[in-house]
């Protein structure tokens, strides 16, 4: 059973998430936080698996609520999927940068924000087909300031020349299925390699290995 924590200013958007969630049948509502402060404090208290964190909150926003939870080691094994729009690039960006598992449009349709906790409680990204998928692309072709360049290429510096080949075909969104058919490699090779890369680069998840991927330079924008 999925443990889930909302967090979010509204007090009816925090209701709907929680009657939706509460509708599936392998999740159960965890708690429910009005703002960033009480999500971290709610997080270490009650560790959930995922926590659905809205970016625009009073006080402690969601961005820093995420680096917070994200930088605690006694909570590596809880997911933060943060909520956003399409006109909120920039904060998405460093949500992503803060540790966030992935993000979702506030508009999803109720079966997508569901399917969305499964797939970052599994440790996966949300870079599959659609809303998500083209956010992600909208994001990650921002132009990268110099020093985040800089700081993109020295991440990668200890990777050998297969892992830069995986790295480059994760940041255009492939997953390991895809990676492995482009590379002629096998799925549990693949997954070794992210796992491995995520280690050497102290990557929390794969999102980060997305962005790093184009700050360093590996990956450019419509490539």
């Amino acid at each position: 059973m999925l443990r889930v924590l909302l967090a979010d200013d509204q007090t009816l958007v925090r209701s709907a998430f929680a009657m939706l969630v509460a509708s599936a049948s392998d999740m159960t509502v965890a708690g429910e936080a009005e703002n960033g402060t009480r999500a971290v404090e709610l997080t270490r208290e009650l560790r959930p698996d995922v926590v659905v964190m809205d970016i625009r909150m009073p006080g402690l926003d969601g961005i820093e609520a995420t680096r917070r939870i994200a930088a605690d080691p006694e909570l590596a094994g809880v997911r933060v999927l943060v909520l956003t729009t399409f006109d909120d690039d920039e904060s998405v960006l460093a949500a992503l940068r803060a540790g966030a598992a992935g993000f979702l449009v506030k508009d999803t349709r109720p079966a997508e924000l569901l399917d969305a906790i499964r797939i970052v409680a599994a440790g996966e990204a949300l870079l599959s087909p659609g809303p998500t998928a083209r956010l992600v692309a909208r994001v990650v072709r921002m132009p990268a300031a110099p020093h985040a360049e800089g700081a993109g290429a020295q991440m990668i510096a200890e990777l050998s020349a297969r892992e830069r080949e995986v790295l480059a075909l994760v940041g255009r969104g492939m997953n390991n299925a895809e990676v492995a058919t482009v590379l002629g490699l096998s799925p549990l090779t693949v997954k070794t390699h992210v796992s491995r890369m995520m280690a050497k680069m102290g990557a929390r998840d794969r999102p980060q290995l997305v962005v790093a991927a184009y700050e360093s330079g590996l990956v450019r924008a419509g490539e």
